[in-house]
């Protein structure tokens, strides 16, 4: 951490360690399920593996974070930060604009997707493979391999039978996901096409709990005088 704000009060001194680059994040993904390191860096891509090393470090030092193992856990001061967390997604979701090419990443989707399985997910293994025409040519073809509670995020061709087969735009169906658009909108605007037996078709959409800021409504979005 550098220097620090030389302030008293108290939201300063939380800062000096929050506002580092990452650090809120790696909590998000810490409070959504990732305890190895593995799965942390799936969930931060973007994050180098020594600086993830860094942080992870850091945050033990200051109480907030312990290792167990091979495994990263949250402290109490760690996972008190989760209404911190949700407010800052709430708030993103109301006052944050547009999302831009830049922001869509079928594998961060994907390891989304992956650990929010809902009590209506197949617990015999169903293969739902997902093509994304508009996405990175090499990462336009991915297979979910559920079987609940619990999936398999797969790049290449598993080899088990596919059920599902899932065409989209990608931006579509991650606003979606996130709780811009509903199922019946993406279907209809044929952004998002499904192909498979029709009660599988049907049942798709409650296999996964959607972002926990899909209820949050953009602030544009509000009538007037609320």
């Amino acid at each position: 951490m550098g220097a620090g704000y030389r302030q008293f009060c108290p939201v300063a001194k939380a800062m000096e360690l929050l506002d580092e680059r990452w650090t809120l994040l790696l909590i998000r993904e810490m409070i959504a399920g990732s305890e190895h390191f593995n799965e942390l860096r799936r969930g931060l891509p973007r994050m180098s593996p020594s600086l993830l090393s860094r942080r992870l470090q850091q945050l033990e030092r200051a109480g907030l974070v312990a290792r167990r193992g091979d495994r990263w856990v949250l402290e109490p001061a760690g996972y008190e930060l989760r209404p911190v967390i949700e407010a800052v997604g709430s708030w993103g979701m109301r006052w944050i604009g547009e999302l831009g090419d830049a922001d869509l990443d079928p594998k961060l989707l994907l390891w989304d997707m992956h650990r929010s399985l809902s009590a209506a997910a197949p617990a015999a293994r169903t293969v739902l493979q997902l093509h994304f025409p508009d996405g990175p040519p090499r990462a336009r073809s991915w297979w979910l391999v559920i079987e609940a509670p619990e999936a398999d995020v797969c790049d290449s061709d598993p080899g088990h039978p596919v059920a599902l087969t899932l065409h989209a735009r990608l931006a579509p169906l991650v606003r979606y996901w996130r709780g811009d658009l509903e199922w019946d909108d993406v279907l209809r605007s044929g952004d998002v096409r499904v192909h498979g037996p029709a009660e599988l078709r049907r049942a798709l959409p409650g296999w996964f709990v959607r972002s926990p800021f899909a209820g949050v409504r953009p602030a544009a979005a509000q009538p007037v005088g609320r």
